[in-house]
């Protein structure tokens, strides 16, 4: 438990520092949205592409694990796409954002640091085989869902155009496609750009984090509480027991299972809420969302750790 609050406590205190500094009239709101520009349009995409550049997949590549993690991650975002809609109403492209932040788990800032704690540097193989997918499948998966959303009534061809229109416009999808190309094709890159994308980097999460605390300012979660606790049920429990129920029957490695189940159990990223901000839907749910799941992750985690033993 006290791995568990080192690791989640740092998070709470950067979105903290950014609630207060807005509240307090320290830091303008309209900076807020700077910052999450900043970070949604440039930093967070050079974290995507450095990480995937510089994956090894030939060593961390696992098809039982994908299989196992990435079903679990699509029934949650299916639970969470038709909660939204025929338990809570809510237009479908608000259904996709609140499916989203169902489906993408913080597998960097809570999933590497809490698996490390749990299992030591060893076990990490199985995270950065998650990590690996993660973004491509995910946006991939979220950006398809509102752009049918969106277009629908069109015809199936000007519907699959718009789909793949905006996923070649959109900044992350093309990070990660140009890191798959890096990464793949052995390019080398000069040092002098690996050390300007180191810099940008290190800005990428805390200026994320930040931005969201203020953000939270403007987004109450009021009224929202039962879609908050749908998102956190399925983040936190029907992800990872889909993981473990399938990593069982597919006899997935005793070290790489539980890296697997544990990063499934991790709380939404800021990644939900980017994703929400990026089509203007569901926002106060999204960063309620991410705090609250955060926060209940600290017990989830731990009844995880003691389910995988």
């Amino acid at each position: 438990m006290q791995a568990l609050l080192e690791v989640i406590l740092p998070v709470f205190l950067v979105i903290g520092f950014g609630y207060v500094a807005v509240w307090r009239g320290l830091f303008p709101a309209s900076g807020v949205d700077a910052l999450m520009k900043f970070a949604q349009n440039f930093a967070i995409p050079c974290l995507l592409f450095s990480a995937i550049a510089n994956l090894d997949l030939s060593v961390s590549l696992n098809p039982r694990l994908l299989i196992s993690f990435y079903v679990g991650a699509a029934v949650g975002f299916l639970v969470g796409l038709l909660g939204a809609r025929y338990l809570f109403k809510r237009d479908w492209e608000d259904c996709v954002a609140i499916a989203f932040c169902c489906l993408f788990s913080n597998s960097v800032l809570l999933g590497l640091a809490i698996n490390e704690r749990a299992y030591g540097a060893d076990a990490l193989q199985g995270a950065f085989s998650i990590i690996a997918f993660h973004s491509p499948f995910c946006y991939g998966v979220g950006i398809i869902a509102m752009e049918i959303a969106r277009n629908r009534g069109q015809s199936p061809w000007l519907m699959a155009r718009g789909v793949a229109r905006a996923m070649f416009r959109n900044v992350l999808v093309l990070a990660i496609l140009a890191g798959f190309v890096v990464n793949l094709t052995g390019i080398a890159l000069p040092g002098v750009i690996r050390d300007g994308l180191d810099l940008v980097i290190r800005a990428a999460l805390p200026t994320a984090l930040f931005a969201l605390g203020g953000v939270l300012i403007q987004y109450k979660p009021e009224g929202d509480a039962r879609v908050i606790a749908i998102i956190c049920a399925v983040s936190l429990l029907v992800h990872p027991a889909v993981t473990w129920a399938l990593g069982t029957a597919l006899s997935v490695p005793s070290g790489i299972f539980k890296t697997g189940v544990l990063t499934a159990a991790m709380a939404p990223g800021i990644n939900g809420y980017i994703f929400a901000n990026m089509y203007g839907r569901a926002r106060r749910v999204a960063a309620s969302s991410v705090l609250v799941a955060t926060g209940a992750s600290v017990v989830t985690a731990w009844m995880w750790l003691v389910v995988l033993g």
